[in-house]
């Protein structure tokens, strides 16, 4: 019962947070996207049947006050990925002999790896929504953007983007059309590794984290991601819906390949009296500038590819510390 009213209270919790997008109030977004952390809590701290029972009353709520646009939207983008990696995290397995009560937890790389999959489907399940082919998805896009962008709100909605404002030039239009699905991508598995993060630490500080914190130094990736990742890479050049989807994939993986990096970072800084100043640096540059995390992305590849930690690390094994 007690996992129930928990479940409850966080479905309607997080359709709250989904539903505040709707005042079309600035301060609303950061809070649409903090809707999967109240479903990660109860799932992390009380079992992932409490996260099922959040996603399912939330999507309830937000079907009985705003329709089934609502209820399909927050099953896709916040109560399945929530539930789902809740389940993940709690997922463990004995390891050694009957008499042996060692327990093997669900590797955390594989809980970064599936936030960068799930990001991955929701952009890809909301890309119909502008259309089923590729000249049909950019020119629902193309459109939608030339409303947002319009800074005329006297001229006519079907106007184009050049005879609306006069200042951004067809260019800035169709890079946009062919940037916003990567970083729909990016954003999302951001906003999915963050949700579950921060649900761990909010756990983890009220003393109901069943698992032991992760250390991010030992953080790795199955290999077969490496190949899939290149794969997604190659297919994103062709045309048609095919490389738009590709796309999208590839930009998740990378953003994946990004942790991994700070991963590698953390490992082969242990032991430096700069280590503290290093790592600060790393993640300021990402958080203001963003450009930054390309390079950690490439470091993450590379560690992949060569085993670059155990390279460097020689015979010193894993750092003891993240």
């Amino acid at each position: 019962m007690q996992f129930a009213l928990v479940g409850i209270g966080a479905g309607a919790a997080a359709a709250l947070l989904f539903a505040a997008v709707t005042s079309g109030v600035w301060l609303s977004v950061p809070l649409f996207y903090l809707a999967p952390l109240p479903i990660m809590i109860a799932g992390i701290g009380w079992g992932h049947w409490a996260a099922l029972i959040a996603a399912i009353a939330g999507a309830l709520g937000l079907w009985f006050m705003f329709g089934g646009v609502f209820l399909l939207a927050f099953s896709a983008g916040a109560g399945f990925p929530a539930w789902w990696l809740s389940y993940l995290t709690l997922l463990a397995r004995p390891t050694g002999n009957n008499n042996d009560n060692a327990i093997e937890w669900y590797p955390p790389g594989r809980l970064v790896v599936w936030a960068a999959i799930l990001a991955a489907l929701v952009v890809i399940v909301a890309i119909p929504n502008f259309g089923t082919d590729a000249e049909s998805f950019r020119a629902g896009l193309r459109g939608a953007l030339n409303i947002v962008l319009r800074s005329d709100n006297t001229a006519p909605a079907n106007a184009p983007l050049d005879m609306a404002s006069g200042a951004r030039p067809d260019r800035l239009l169709e890079f946009l059309v062919s940037v916003i699905p990567l970083a729909a991508a990016v954003l999302a598995t951001i906003t999915n590794l963050l949700n579950l993060w921060l649900a761990g630490r909010v756990v983890n500080f009220s003393g109901r984290l069943a698992r032991p914190w992760p250390q991010l130094s030992a953080l790795s990736f199955p290999p077969l991601l490496t190949p899939a990742l290149a794969t997604a890479i190659a297919l994103s050049f062709f045309d048609g819906m095919l490389g738009i989807v590709a796309g999208v994939i590839s930009a998740s993986l990378l953003l994946a390949y990004g942790v991994l990096g700070f991963a590698v970072l953390h490992a082969i800084t242990q032991g430096m009296n700069a280590r503290a100043l290093i790592l600060s640096l790393a993640y300021a540059a990402v958080i203001t500038l963003g450009w930054p995390m390309l390079a950690l992305c490439l470091l993450g590849l590379i560690d992949a590819v060569i085993g670059l930690r155990h390279r460097i690390l020689g015979k010193h094994g894993p750092p003891a510390h993240s």
